[in-house]
């Protein structure tokens, strides 16, 4: 039986094999607050490839907009490199249907493109922080937000 769960597991490692980071933050209340800023720190080390960045967004059919409107900021240790306004579908504007995929029947996964093709010119480690941008101070429906850095050329 132990057998069994290992191939699944190679298996499910070996179809994701372009990436190099992924975290998620859960936001503790189901609410992303204006003031809650998640950051997430990955390593570069190969500045010959391309690399593409996506944005992990989980929310609930409760959320009460369409969109979401957020901003990433890219820094190395030294200084911002990137800084930019992005707007996220979460839910389809006519028809009110939720977009994503639903694992449990009320939560939607999303993963929008920041970045596509992205070469970084040092290696080191480089930080990217997301802030929401909306007209209120507390986004309740937004369950979680994350990073994923994969291998744009693989």
């Amino acid at each position: 039986m132990k057998k069994k769960y290992w191939l699944v597991f190679l298996l499910f490692a070996a179809c994701d094999s372009n990436r190099l980071f992924e975290q998620n933050h859960d936001f503790s209340s189901g609410c992303w607050t204006a003031g809650e800023r998640p950051a997430f720190s990955f390593e570069i080390s190969d500045t010959t490839s391309a690399y593409n960045l996506y944005i992990n967004i989980r929310n609930d059919s409760d959320y009460p907009f369409s969109n979401l409107y957020f901003t990433y900021r890219l820094s190395d240790s030294a200084r911002v490199l990137q800084e930019k306004l992005h707007s996220a579908d979460l839910f389809d504007r006519k028809t009110g249907r939720p977009l994503g995929r639903s694992g449990i029947g009320y939560l939607y996964d999303h993963r929008e493109p920041l970045l596509r093709n992205y070469r970084f010119k040092q290696p080191g480690t480089y930080t990217i922080q997301f802030e929401q941008f909306m007209r209120t101070d507390t986004l309740c429906g937004i369950r979680a937000t994350g990073l994923r850095v994969e291998r744009a050329d693989g």
